[in-house]
């Protein structure tokens, strides 16, 4: 741990592993020390910085009590990795290029890119039986079949590494796409209005709360659950297509300690001689002897790694490297020819240009891997909360 922070306004302390937690981010863990149903303290991952109303990294448990957005608007984004037996000498620039180009074909990469014809998922029949939820539509369930077993778009990859075992790993991050950030921005909505009507104290809208013995409390974490399980075949079938896309290049090759993990997500855990609502927004469980994996930049290396199940971390880890720059600070400070030598040596797509918005026609530079924190130092800043297992280096990547 790198320091803890107490002041007599605070109803719980900070105790952080991010040694230099930008200004916002700070704020933003104040206002969760501050938080009526926060419990025990707040824990920032080594990767945090600044979210929308809880910083990305954070970690808090809440007494009888869920904060939508303290999970996030990606509700179930995570991480799929599965180790091969191909050794790294037997591919190539040119084959993994090959690989490259099916899994594209393969798998709708992008944000708005889906499968033209519905997917199939049982659980997904029975999407009707919320039809009485705010949040559902025809257009949300047609989105949730074709949305099925795509990757999406902004810090979502598929990749192809070489391990520090001199076997091939695949790797993929994403979530419930569309699904979860309806579900999440309908209780949110929800949770203001009840927080506004209640004169409840809590340090602003952003961070509205729902008491789980109450029926929109019970939705929310019911219908959590379902864009978890979502989210959670998302990537199995992500990670089938591309299981698909690789034997296609390499005849024969078998695959072993498959992962499908969670980095958003709430649920009930007994800490402290308590149960409570442990909340993991861009972090990752590190029970002992659980598997985790904390994935670095698209030009960095990615790390799977064994939970130590240390208790001020809630048992927890960090998700990833962690931004340092913004997307939009990263597109406009970064130039194309930097971003390709931070890339040399790994098969990818040279830079789109942004579509919209302030930086339109610019080139987007938001995921290049200047944008994030050095991942060797988020490893070794928790060392008391993880093992790393492997250290993985990419070989080829594709960008939602």
């Amino acid at each position: 741990m790198e320091w803890v922070k107490k002041e007599e306004k605070y109803k719980v302390p900070i105790k952080s592993w991010c040694s230099n937690l930008e200004g916002l981010a700070m704020t933003q863990a104040e206002d969760l020390a501050m938080h009526p149903v926060v419990f025990h303290h707040v824990s920032l991952m080594p990767d945090c910085h600044p979210g929308y109303g809880m910083p990305i990294g954070g970690v808090i448990a809440a007494d009888n009590a869920v904060i939508p957005n303290a999970v996030g608007v990606d509700i179930g984004c995570g991480m799929g990795s599965v180790r091969t037996n191909l050794p790294v000498s037997e591919t190539s620039k040119e084959n993994l290029r090959e690989v490259v180009t099916l899994i594209k074909k393969y798998v709708p990469c992008g944000e708005g890119n889906a499968h033209k014809a519905p997917q199939t998922w049982e659980n997904l029949d029975d999407i009707e039986a919320y039809e009485e939820r705010g949040w559902y539509s025809s257009h949300v369930k047609k989105l949730a079949f074709k949305n099925l077993g795509s990757l999406g778009g902004g810090n979502h990859f598929i990749e192809i590494q070489a391990g520090d075992d001199d076997r091939i790993w695949l790797m993929i991050h994403s979530g419930s796409r569309h699904l979860g950030n309806v579900i999440a921005r309908f209780y949110n909505d929800i949770a203001g209005k009840l927080n506004q009507k209640w004169h409840a104290d809590t340090p602003g809208r952003d961070l509205a709360f729902l008491p789980t013995e109450t029926a929109e409390g019970q939705n929310y974490i019911n219908d959590m659950n379902f864009a978890l399980s979502y989210a959670r075949e998302n990537r199995r079938k992500i990670m089938t297509r591309f299981k698909d896309a690789f034997t296609q290049v390499f005849p024969g090759t078998e695959f072993a300690d498959e992962v499908n993990i969670h980095h958003n997500y709430a649920a009930l855990e007994n800490h402290f001689n308590k149960n409570v609502w442990v909340h993991r927004k861009g972090a990752t469980s590190a029970k002992k002897g659980e598997t985790g994996i904390i994935p670095g930049s698209m030009g960095t290396p990615s790390f799977i790694v064994q939970g130590l199940g240390n208790p001020e971390s809630f048992m927890s880890c960090s998700h990833g490297a962690g931004r340092v720059l913004g997307r939009l600070q990263a597109t406009r400070e970064l130039t194309p020819e930097n971003c390709d030598q931070a890339m040399q040596g790994i098969v990818y797509d040279r830079w789109n240009k942004v579509r919209r918005g302030k930086a339109k026609g610019m080139y987007d530079l938001g995921e290049a891997p200047q944008a994030y924190k050095n991942i060797e130092t988020v490893i070794e800043a928790q060392l008391d909360l993880i093992k790393p297992l492997h250290k993985l280096r990419p070989l080829g990547v594709v960008k939602g």
